[in-house]
């Protein structure tokens, strides 16, 4: 039944990753607000906050909000730490670890709100033959020389400035600047008819700041995404934070050493995020910290069970030529759709020219 209603792993993936985003932007209208925040406040995925309508939110926001208005004011007042004050950081870690356990990394590849909007405006951009920029088109450092910024977001933005402003060394602007900077909350609230995250404050310089950097950088998602595949994912706080964990989780993907590897390249190029170790490396090291768990990789391996998306000891999705074959004939390995041929009938052509 599937197979009829979606004959290839990517079509499956879209239709899960559009309806996520509806229940992520919009899931509150369904199961109203006090069941939505009951639900869940720690998703491993950019679902924002600043939605009036998600059906959840990011782990990113109780974190921030928990450095700064409990760990960070309580050590200022020379307070004793107590569960009263790292129970909720720790609830706030252990409802994500639960959620992360199911799905790992697919949180990001499947599930996140902002990497559906991406997808959709790069299918949108090759529509309409955008050309393809890709980090490692020259050079396959690039990708990996870009990974570290993803870090020091997560350290400075996330961790960093709240405990900071909790302690009082930074300004209260500074709370959860993170999220104040974040194309997800534009890009969500959007979509639900508010435009309220537009604005930027004036009355404050800092706020000031970090609001013309989140239209900024919204717009410049918006425009890079028609032509570099997945641009804020690469640099995306949460991808690093949930690569902390990739290992907790059974959902992986798992690869093994073939004679061709490392000399076609394919699944490199099929890769949004452009990892090179997927064609040079088997087993873990065949997975940076960048793997969304997308699937792509196994989809346009040529060779039979090279490649496999595996939850604990099943196999959810193996590689075949087969397969291989049926998915280039209408989509090449970098997202680019073959053009429709019109060609006219040989006898009805040949009865023209008479």
């Amino acid at each position: 039944m599937l197979e009829r209603l979606f004959p290839t792993l990517s079509r499956f993936r879209l239709a899960v990753q559009l309806l996520m985003l509806v229940v992520t932007v919009y899931g509150s209208v369904f199961v109203g607000s006090y069941m939505a925040d009951k639900i869940s406040n720690a998703l491993p995925a950019l679902s924002c906050a600043y939605d009036q309508m998600n059906g959840g939110y990011c782990v990113l926001i109780p974190t921030q909000h928990i450095l700064h208005h409990r760990i960070g004011e309580a050590m200022v007042r020379a307070q004793q730490l107590t569960l009263t004050m790292v129970l909720p950081l720790l609830m706030s870690f252990a409802v994500f670890f639960a959620f992360f356990f199911v799905l790992g990394k697919a949180f990001c590849g499947w599930i996140c709100p902002l990497g559906t909007l991406q997808e959709v405006l790069g299918r949108v951009g090759r529509r309409f033959g955008f050309g393809l920029r890709r980090l490692s088109a020259d050079d396959l450092g690039r990708t990996e020389r870009v990974r570290p910024v993803k870090w020091l977001i997560l350290l400075g933005l996330v961790f960093l400035l709240p405990l900071l402003t909790g302690l009082g060394v930074t300004p209260h602007a500074l709370g959860n600047p993170y999220c104040d900077v974040c194309p997800a909350r534009i890009a969500t609230t959007l979509l639900t008819g508010s435009t309220e995250q537009f604005a930027v404050p004036i009355d404050d310089n800092v706020k000031f700041v970090l609001g013309a950097t989140a239209n900024f950088l919204f717009g410049f998602i918006v425009l890079a995404a028609l032509t570099v595949r997945q641009p804020f994912c690469r640099i995306c706080p949460l991808l690093a934070f949930n690569s902390l964990a990739q290992r907790l989780s059974p959902m992986r993907l798992v690869k093994t050493r073939h004679d061709n590897c490392g000399k076609c390249s394919i699944c490199t190029d099929a890769c949004p995020m452009d990892i090179p170790e997927i064609s040079r490396e088997e087993g873990r090291k065949a997975y940076s910290e960048d793997c969304t768990l997308c699937g792509r990789c196994a989809e346009y391996c040529p060779q039979d069970g090279t490649i496999q998306l595996k939850w604990g000891p099943f196999s959810l999705f193996s590689s075949s030529r087969a397969y291989y074959k049926a998915r280039v004939a209408g989509e090449l390995p970098d997202g680019t759709v073959k053009p429709i041929k019109f060609v006219r009938a040989a006898g009805k052509a040949a009865g023209t020219d008479a």
